[in-house]
């Protein structure tokens, strides 16, 4: 067994350094076209210019690891004047190259380098060297080349963890999943160093801000081929979360961005800690960049300040978009948004959206019900956020909308508007109580229904999740309940509650195994199903419900075999996201669901199932969702297609 020396241990570590964050340069070699290869400098009477070629790296990430390494690959486009230059290059790579080696893990390899067949090695064999590269001079390029012999790859057997007096540290400390090392693992260089920032992340996320390895120890067994290591770490001291300072705010009111800060000084640090500021105050729509800081240094307190630095975006914001869908047709909405109205963060967007049921399933059925309806639907909204009411944590929220929905069972023409107040408890957890009312009529299978609602909605909403479109961790829940009063003058009387959970569990460290669930719920009470508008009901089917199945089709049927929704709902699906690359994922699906005629799901009657297989493209902003559904217990006459494609940004929940 040989431990490495410390000058070793350090240029092992810096050669890993190198190595971990060396990749192949994206390059475009079009049938060969371009070159990816310089050609070296012709020779010349001044210069001495040289070819060099490796042998002996079968693996291509090596071989392009020891050449970012050598000096001769790196400099072969600037020739030295004379074979003296040369060769102190070859010198050097005898030096360089076999701690590359030792960086991927092969800590037994041999570098041999030959000039013009000259072998480099020990001073007296410079000056035969040199002399045999001027011999190409002003003639030919001086052939130099580098033979490998990596040798065995060592593998990782142990990692070890002590504090500054050699103890070890403690299980709850350091639990052994932290450590342990898997069978086959190449002791490279990269490898540790990766370990060893996995340590420290561990210390730190125990509210040890300024841990830090103090020594590293690598010990290679030569006969074993294998290597251990052992870390010493100072955890420095435990700390709280100090002051926050906040800068960037120009336009926006300051106590507008505080409210979003919800760690309070004393609270235990964690780099979690510290993400989830910078996530809350991100969601201030006014803001573009946001940065958060760490002290170098503990405050009289023993807490750790930190300093969040923000910059804003434009005020003004307008967009148009253009839809197509084999089931729903074509679409096209535009909104215009100001993300600071009056300076304290306030949010108006407007919205128009336009749209035209293409290939409608149902478009003689709703003619022989009488229902009239051209397929052409269209929503106008206004809504206005003013955030930290007074510079608490309540928001004010309104919305104001008109238009018609037209759906494949039922036209429904309604104007409304909601205005409430959301506290936020959290970052993850806010309620809202508000008054809501709307007016319309709507006709179906079933009739026409004039209505006017005026209600008192409650919503809470939890969510835990690490990311808003591609979620690995955590839960989402959110429940509402909504009671029309008749006192209050709607007509009909109803209640209404609606409920969603999902989970996300990864199975690895690196989220490429995802078990994802939904389940959600929905009751109407109070009146008859004919007696509720066609569009408070419940139906189930479509890209966020049961793939496979049009949308809003799955419930109860009414006259002339048309859908006409349900008074509850029941819905789940499961997911199985599974990454095959970093860009490319499989997600197979199953899902299961539909509208019940009662006020709750009565399991007797017929859940429609679908199943389907789904492809991912993970881009910087979200993955792209194209999903492949397939109804497992399609009824004749429902109008249901044997598949249905689903393209979106985003998973699917």
């Amino acid at each position: 067994m040989r431990r490495l020396g410390r000058a070793s241990t350090w240029a092992w570590a810096c050669v890993g350094l190198v190595l971990a964050s060396t990749q192949p340069a994206p390059a475009f070699d079009l049938f060969g076209l371009f070159g990816s290869e310089e050609e070296p400098p012709a020779p010349s009477a001044a210069l001495l210019p040289y070819g060099v070629k490796f042998s002996g790296a079968d693996d291509e990430d090596l071989l392009k690891a020891l050449q970012d390494t050598s000096t001769l690959h790196r400099l072969r486009q600037e020739p030295p004047p004379d074979g003296e230059g040369l060769v102190r290059r070859a010198e050097a790579d005898l030096r360089r190259l076999p701690e590359a080696l030792s960086g991927y893990g092969y800590y037994a390899g041999q570098v041999a380098i030959r000039v013009d067949g000259v072998a480099v090695g020990g001073e007296a064999s410079l000056a035969p060297a040199a002399r045999a590269a001027e011999r190409a001079r002003n003639r030919a390029l001086v052939p130099v080349r580098i033979a490998l012999d990596p040798g065995p790859l060592y593998t990782l057997r142990s990692i070890t963890v002590r504090d500054v007096r050699g103890r070890p540290f403690t299980a709850e400390v350091l639990p052994a999943r932290v450590t342990r090392v898997d069978d086959e693992v190449p002791a490279r260089s990269a490898t540790v160093l990766a370990r060893e920032a996995r340590i420290v992340d561990r210390f730190r996320s125990l509210g040890h801000p300024f841990a830090r390895v103090v020594s590293r120890d690598p010990v290679v067994d030569d006969a074993a081929h294998v290597m251990d290591v052992t870390f010493t770490v100072d955890p420095g001291p435990l700390a709280g979360l100090g002051a926050v300072a906040l800068s960037g705010t120009e336009a926006i009111d300051p106590a507008v961005v505080r409210s979003f800060i919800y760690a309070e000084p004393g609270d235990p640090y964690s780099p979690k800690a510290i993400a989830d500021i910078r996530r809350s105050v991100a969601k201030v729509e006014g803001l573009g960049s946001v940065r958060v800081r760490e002290a170098h240094a503990l405050d009289a307190e023993g807490n750790l300040p930190i300093f969040v630095e923000v910059t804003e975006r434009e005020r003004n914001l307008i967009g148009v978009s253009a839809r197509y869908s084999t089931v729903d047709g074509p679409g096209i909405r535009a909104y215009y948004a100001n993300r600071n109205l009056f300076g304290g963060g306030e949010t108006l967007r407007i919205d128009a959206d336009i749209y035209y049921l293409g290939n409608d399933l149902y478009a003689t059925q709703r003619k022989l019900a009488g229902i009239d309806s051209n397929g052409l639907g269209g929503r106008l909204s206004a809504t206005f956020v003013k955030p930290a009411l007074w510079g608490t944590r309540n928001d004010l929220v309104a919305n104001l909308f008109a238009g018609r929905e037209a759906q494949q069972s039922y036209v429904a023409d309604a104007v409304g508007g909601t205005v409430g107040i959301r506290h936020r408890f959290s970052d993850t957890f806010f309620a809202q109580v508000g008054v809501d009312g709307q007016a319309g009529r709507s006709q179906d299978a079933l009739g026409k229904v004039d209505y006017r609602l005026v209600g008192v909605p409650v919503s809470v909403s939890y969510d835990s999740t690490d990311n808003l479109l591609d979620p690995t961790e955590g839960v989402r829940i959110t429940a509402s309940a909504t009671p029309y009063a008749g006192f209050l003058g709607s007509d009909p009387s109803i209640f209404v509650a609606k409920a969603q959970g999902s989970t996300y569990y990864a199975f690895d460290d690196e989220a490429k195994y995802i078990l994802a669930g939904r389940v959600g719920f929905g009751s109407i009470s109070g009146a008859r199903l004919e007696d509720i508008p066609a569009n408070i009901r419940f139906f189930a089917g479509g890209g966020g419900s049961v793939r496979g199945f049009a949308y809003r089709t799955l419930g109860p049927r009414g006259p002339f075999n048309l859908p006409v929704g349900g008074r509850s709902l029941l819905e789940a699906s499961v997911e199985a996201r599974i990454k095959v690359t970093d860009t490319i994922g499989v997600v197979p699906f199953f899902d299961a669901g539909t509208a019940f005629a009662g006020s709750l799901p009565d399991l007797d009657e017929r859940i429609r199932y679908a199943a389907g297989i789904g492809l991912r493209y993970y881009t910087g902003i979200g993955p792209i969702r194209v999903d492949l559904a397939f109804p497992l217990d399609r009824i004749k006459g429902n109008h249901e297609r044997p598949v249905a494609l689903y393209i979106s940004l985003g998973q699917a929940f």
